[in-house]
């Protein structure tokens, strides 16, 4: 709940709740109050998802390939509302979908990802559009002028994505699950776009680069390709519900045996098992 603040003193004397809902709850409550636009969304996030909207601190983050960059506290108002309202319509279609999934799954199997109990910090990075999002804890950073952000649907594939490194970061199991194929495809393809296509999880492309699952100086790379894989099985997952057409022509799990692995994995580890992509043929 760091994210929340901005008053001092804070937390206000009023929001004195020993329950933890309560509490936060009166603490959005007073943080919001004089900002309408998004006190009644923050409300109902935090109502429906316990979802907590909050600003960024003011840092110099190291960005990796990136460089340096200068972040700055920027609230989803005015010409940035649509950030928020994007929030909102994420976590209502995330919850809708992996509703939908447990239900149609035999014997109702628990799903290890959720996708409450997260903090919101709003920011903007200055003069760039990067990173779009960043996740740490159970907290995640949104730059209202990411790159990424340029609709509802890019909004949630990119907190979906996030939500995966929240879950990662409690109890890390990428590198336990994925870290031999994913150091073995790097070691076949390198940085090679071309090469590395058949194994990229989502079309997300670093500008300059590769894919964003296989971007050297990117921190530990095999956290990024977990949550593209994760992300692509909640992509297939949506469109097959809802008789959309799917991300891709083929299913990622009926590429390369890498990818029936690693999908595997991931299904397993956070989605209960669940699989209700047809069999590759």
């Amino acid at each position: 709940m760091l994210a929340i603040g901005a008053a001092s003193p804070w937390p206000p004397a009023s929001c004195q709740a020993p329950e933890l809902e309560p509490f936060a709850r009166c603490l959005l409550d007073h943080r919001w109050r004089e900002t309408p636009a998004v006190h009644g969304v923050a409300l109902a996030l935090w109502d429906r998802h316990q979802v907590a909207i909050g600003l960024e601190p003011e840092d110099w983050m190291d960005g990796g390939f990136r460089g340096r960059i200068h972040l700055v506290p920027e609230a989803p108002v005015g010409p940035h509302a649509r950030h928020l309202a994007w929030v909102a319509a994420a976590h209502a279609e995330i919850a809708e979908v992996l509703g939908q999934v447990a239900a149609a799954a035999p014997g109702r199997a628990t799903m290890r990802f959720r996708h409450g109990g997260i903090a919101y910090g709003f920011f903007r990075s200055v003069g760039r559009t990067t990173p779009s999002a960043y996740a740490s804890a159970e907290h995640i950073a949104y730059n209202v002028t990411g790159s990424l952000h340029a609709s509802a649907d890019a909004v949630r594939d990119t907190l979906f994505h996030e939500i995966v490194h929240v879950e990662d970061g409690e109890a890390p199991f990428s590198n336990r699950l994925l870290d031999d194929m994913h150091r073995a495809i790097v070691a076949r393809c390198g940085s090679r776009t071309a090469c590395l296509t058949p194994y990229a999880p989502t079309k997300t492309l670093v500008r300059g680069g590769t894919y964003y699952a296989f971007q050297p100086e990117n921190g530990d790379a095999v956290h990024e390709y977990a949550a593209e894989v994760a992300t692509r099985w909640f992509q297939e997952h949506r469109a097959a519900l809802r008789k959309a057409p799917p991300p891709a022509a083929r299913p990622f799990k009926c590429g390369p045996p890498e990818n029936g692995r690693a999908w595997q994995a991931i299904t397993g580890e956070l989605f209960g098992g669940v699989d209700l992509i047809p069999a590759c043929r």
